[in-house]
């Protein structure tokens, strides 16, 4: 009798086990964004309905960078935090299903102090004496860290970002490539990590890593149709979409929003004399300047023909005709094939300012205002920026 209740027990735990992994499976296919995918995956890690640890974090390969770097963390910083969370979980009796959705309406996850710690994390890619993350990725295999353990790799930056006691590391795998790594402890209950956990750990992993490479083809995709072949600028279609998304934000969080229209003076002369294999050419050497010379959270585009387009979100006048002067400047002393058969023997460029919401309060207001700028600075003689339709 002893040995059958036990099989029983078994069973119901098995039948557990895959209904958990069969409700985040099923998550995971409702979406091919990215950081939903990466969401469901660690709200599943960390849901009461789930596999129930206390705090996971996930980190993906960066094979062009060479990096290991932190995506997401999920799991409250202290017992205060993780009591208040858990209590309002089981006051609302929220399932899987609450939990996903509950992150569509809310911020706190992804702007806790514990996440924003996990994504400044990023690790070198590297075989040997790359850490406990490189050892994940190249060793493809779990580890479960145990307070004896752990001391082993107590000055690893994850170990020491983490502080815990025990801690379980599982590879995200896709057709036998790892594309990331999950990390789960128990810091606030100090509750052992099982072979169960782990085991469990593992089969999620086995099924996020497929949905994480499905996302990112999704993604690459998706980048692909959005961008200029010949610059890899972000195209026409896709500019006046960021410029409308940008837009909303803007004026739901009443923050400036400006652009610039650059035109790169004289292309014409260039392109007819020279052919237009060197046109291109030159228009690729532009757009890997702009590029370059831009902040990670500006939108470089290229609007048509030489004309370039820059979203520069939380900007305003000011300070994007400083940016504006110093790219105009960059491609004033950059040295371009064969430009002294231009008039001016120098390839130069004239740009055109328009800030929201001074200057319109709609994405066409706004590119009618940056065409008339660019078009004063034309006028006055190229190789200048404008900022006022006023000025002419």
């Amino acid at each position: 009798m002893e040995e059958l209740a036990k099989i029983k027990e078994e069973l119901q735990n098995a039948k557990a086990e895959l209904n958990i992994l069969y409700e985040i499976s099923n998550a995971m296919r409702t979406t091919l964004k990215l950081d939903e995918v990466l969401y469901i995956i660690l709200t599943g890690v960390t849901a009461h309905t789930g596999l129930g640890f206390n705090r996971a974090a996930l980190f993906l390969v960066n094979e062009k960078e060479g990096i290991i770097e932190g995506r997401l963390g999920i799991g409250p910083g202290n017992a205060e935090e993780a009591n208040r969370i858990w209590g309002q979980i089981e006051q609302e009796k929220m399932d899987m299903e609450d939990l996903i959705g509950a992150h569509k309406f809310s911020n706190e996850a992804t702007e806790s102090n514990f996440n924003r710690q996990v994504q400044r994390l990023r690790t070198p890619l590297k075989e040997q004496n790359g850490g406990l993350l490189s050892l994940g990725v190249f060793e493809g295999m779990p580890l479960h860290l145990t307070r004896e353990t752990i001391q082993n790799y107590r000055h690893d930056p994850i170990v020491q970002l983490l502080n815990s006691e025990e801690l379980a590391i599982a590879p995200l795998k896709a057709k036998d490539k790892v594309k990331g790594i999950i990390l789960a402890d128990n810091l606030i209950t100090k509750k052992p990590i099982t072979k169960d956990d782990i085991h469990m750990l593992i089969m999620l992993g086995n099924q996020a890593g497929l949905a994480i490479e499905n996302s990112q083809l999704y993604e690459n995709a998706l980048i692909r149709s959005h961008t200029d072949s010949l610059t890899d600028l972000w195209n026409h279609g896709y500019f006046q979409y960021l410029l409308q998304i940008e837009m909303e934000k803007a004026k739901a969080t009443a923050s400036p929003l400006s652009l610039i229209s650059l035109d790169i003076d004289d292309f014409k002369i260039y392109n007819d004399t020279l052919g237009h294999q060197a046109g291109d050419q030159i228009l690729k050497k532009m757009a890997q300047l702009l590029k370059n010379q831009s902040r990670k959270m500006d939108y470089v585009c290229r609007y048509g023909g030489e004309e370039f387009a820059f979203i520069l979100p939380n900007t305003d006048k000011k300070e994007a005709l400083m940016i504006a002067e110093r790219l105009r400047l960059d491609i004033e002393k950059y040295n371009f094939t064969k430009e002294e058969m231009l008039p001016n023997k120098k390839l130069t460029a004239s740009l055109g300012l328009a800030c929201y919401p001074q200057d319109g309060s709609t994405p066409s207001e706004l590119i009618a205002y940056s065409d008339k700028t660019l078009y004063i600075a034309k006028h006055k003689g190229k190789n200048t920026t404008c900022y006022e339709t006023d000025s002419a």
